[in-house]
């Protein structure tokens, strides 16, 4: 019978009604296999996913299909969210054998989980030269049945080819110097999109990771070319229809090179990354639209995807499903005609809002209708007046409430570790940064819930759903993420507490995923994990931060916030890796986005600063407030701050205040200035030096 009724995974319980005797991966799947002699039909996929849909509709609810799933094959259903560790060796095996890879993602293995057939989407039936499902199903039979021979081959040989891939890189074969980075960044901006931002054509992915390191690079060498890169994509986001006009929150990549057209579904770690990056260039320009970009998205966080236990909620489907049993419709929820604008609005103001809004007759999506855009600011042109952004923030509004009332897409309120992780590091940096208490706050109540939550007999587990802590465990990145955002919060509060925990985090994942035999590489599974039939480790940076990056990140921050001991220990390690890094950056710039960031945050020291503040301050000196709030503001990313009392946390050691007045130390690595004691002092040492 379908045992995934059960499951924490939503995207499993999506399927429990199928007439397909699904199973969830793990030993006893594998053993019914060899005891009935049949290959495991193995399909991945996850809830927000459209194609996953269209296949389940199609094939999955079809009981004619089903039976002969049924009849030759152990199949099993995997959440990719949930099992990184699986999607990741499959999905190598997938593209090693087709060319690219996807989801949903149909691979067919031996009972000992060999590889030896993989594919992506099948079709019900034939279609632009793609055999149905029911063929391959066919196909795959009569090879199992008539010519195990080849399929034992098969198996072997692509098993031994993840094996291989699977190798570790020498880490001394490069180091990371200026002229590195450099050539990285100019290698990047060779590819960048001069007129729409972002690089390549369509389809465009957000490239968080890779505009934060950018930041970074500016910030150490005041190169204004490498934030008008920046500048020019965010914009172009935050103004096409990937960008979510009357709610905020960013879809997941655009069809099109203007960013015009979304694929719908809303990912949580899209916008956690890119809340980051629009909040550190807020920073940089307090007026630019990446201010209110950076307000919005935090809202939206909060407001959409805080999950009642306190965490964030995994994604928003790509469909709604419109009408009841029948397949979701991309888009249905969030586009518009000018028909509808004036029914919502009233003739004028649903005219004007066509206008602002890009809403037209022939339309910029499907069936006449358009995703909203918006390429000018009611309110900030030439001849508008306040009343024109009073008048459209109140549009915006009344369109969000006739919005609501549509069909919604569904939500995945499966809470990953990682992903959350993302988010408390860029609620906590961003509620610091913009003096915004109640995004700290959020970031707090959300690690907490993790760890009360995900911690389960000394061990991080990767997921849970309303309360249920799944069975999977923590993957490299989960530990990375959730200590980066420890760290962020020790920053944000000065309390011992989250260091304490980050650092239980680090120890453990250093024990867990490091590459004795080689260091500074790591695996992305524990190395008491399952044993797959190759241990996934993969250092490039795709739609979120490799894994072994985020470690690295984590390692470095903790190195500049610990004890002397654990420093020295934890930048060790973090050098290790940066050389993993520079061979990436190296040879793949553009997917070492994050190895980017961290690299030039490494290039900077990082740089540490130290606010360190008497019990009160006498009258006539400056705040502690003012004097944290100019740190907060001008500092580099990747930069850590502290204030509190001298000796209170590790960063505060021997560091006291200029007698009774609070004190900015600001040192580079082993490098420090004299001690600032005026929020202008704290500004001039921080600016950015234009090249």
């Amino acid at each position: 019978m379908n045992q995934l009724a059960e499951a924490t995974s939503p995207y499993l319980r999506q399927h429990a009604a199928n007439p397909v005797d699904w199973r969830q991966w793990g030993p006893q799947a594998l053993a019914e296999a060899a005891e009935r002699d049949v290959p495991i039909l193995l399909s991945v996929g996850y809830a927000s996913c459209h194609w996953c849909h269209v296949m389940a509709h199609e094939s999955f609810s079809d009981p004619a299909v089903a039976e002969v799933m049924n009849a030759n094959f152990v199949c099993v259903k995997v959440d990719r969210e949930e099992r990184p560790d699986i999607d990741a060796v499959y999905m190598s095996a997938t593209v090693a054998m087709t060319g690219q890879g996807g989801w949903p993602m149909t691979c067919f293995l031996t009972p000992a989980g060999e590889p030896f057939y993989c594919g992506t989407y099948y079709p019900s039936a034939p279609r632009g030269g793609m055999p149905s499902f029911v063929q391959v199903l066919a196909a795959v039979t009569d090879t199992w049945t008539a010519r195990r021979g080849e399929v034992d081959q098969a198996a072997g040989q692509v098993t031994n080819a993840l094996q291989e891939q699977g190798a570790a890189l020498p880490a001394d074969a490069m180091t990371l110097t200026p002229d590195l980075l450099a050539h990285a960044v100019q290698t990047v901006q060779r590819d960048v999109d001069s007129k729409h931002g972002g690089f390549g054509g369509a389809p465009k992915f957000p490239p968080s990771a890779l505009l934060e390191g950018l930041l970074r690079h500016y910030e150490g060498t005041g190169d204004r070319t490498v934030l008008q890169t920046v500048s020019l994509t965010c914009a172009a986001m935050a103004r096409g229809g990937i960008y979510d006009q009357l709610r905020g929150g960013f879809a997941r990549y655009s069809v099109d090179a203007a960013w015009v057209v979304p694929h719908f579904e809303k990912m949580l770690y899209d916008n956690a990354l890119l809340l980051r990056v629009y909040s550190h260039l807020a920073r940089l320009d307090p007026e630019s639209i990446a201010a209110r970009v950076t307000a919005e998205t935090a809202e939206f966080l909060l407001t959409d995807l805080r999950t009642e236990q306190g965490g964030f909620a995994s994604a928003f489907d790509a469909d709604t499903h419109v009408a009841p049993g029948e397949p979701g419709v991309e888009g249905a929820t969030y586009v518009w005609t000018p028909q509808q604008l004036t029914e919502a609005l009233g003739r004028k103001d649903g005219a004007w809002a066509a206008t602002v809004f890009g809403i037209t007759d022939q339309g910029n999506f499907e069936r006449g209708s358009s995703v909203p855009t918006r390429y000018t600011d009611p309110g900030a042109g030439p001849g508008d007046s306040a009343e024109d952004a009073v008048r459209f923030e109140d549009i915006r509004r009344r369109l969000r409430e006739v919005r609501d009332r549509r069909p919604q897409p569904d939500r995945d309120d499966k809470v990953v570790t990682a992903w959350n992780g993302m988010a408390i590091t860029a609620l906590a940096e961003a509620g610091t940064a913009h003096q915004r208490p109640e995004w700290v706050d959020a970031a707090v109540r959300c690690a907490q819930h993790l760890l009360d939550q995900h911690v389960v007999d000394g061990r991080l587990m990767r997921a849970s759903l309303g309360g249920s802590t799944g069975s999977a465990p923590g993957v490299l990145e989960d530990y990375a993420w959730l200590a980066t955002g420890l760290l962020a919060l020790h920053q944000a509060t000065a309390e011992m507490s989250w260091l304490t925990s980050a650092q239980w985090l680090i120890e453990s994942a250093i024990t867990l995923f490091e590459d004795r035999d080689h260091p500074g590489n790591w695996f992305d599974a524990a190395t008491d994990a399952e044993s797959l039939v190759a241990r996934p480790r993969d250092p490039l940076d795709g739609a979120t931060p490799s894994g072994a990056s985020a470690f690295t990140e984590a390692l470095l921050t903790a190195s500049a916030l610990s004890d002397p001991k654990r420093a020295v220990r934890y930048r060790s390690a973090a050098d290790l890796s940066l050389n993993i890094g520079a061979l990436v950056l190296a040879r793949a710039a553009r997917s070492g986005g994050h190895w980017l960031s961290v690299a030039e945050s490494a290039a900077a020291g990082p740089m540490q600063i130290a606010v360190s503040v008497p019990a009160a301050a006498p009258e006539g000196e400056p705040s502690r407030n003012e004097l944290l709030s100019a740190a907060r503001q001008y500092a580099p990313g990747g930069a850590v701050i502290v204030a509190g009392q001298s000796d209170s946390v590790p960063l505060l050691a021997d560091r006291p205040t200029r007698g009774p007045a609070p004190a900015v130390y600001i040192c580079r690595g082993s490098v420090c200035d004299l001690p600032v004691t005026d929020p202008d002092g704290v500004r001039a040492a921080l600016a950015v030096t234009p090249a």
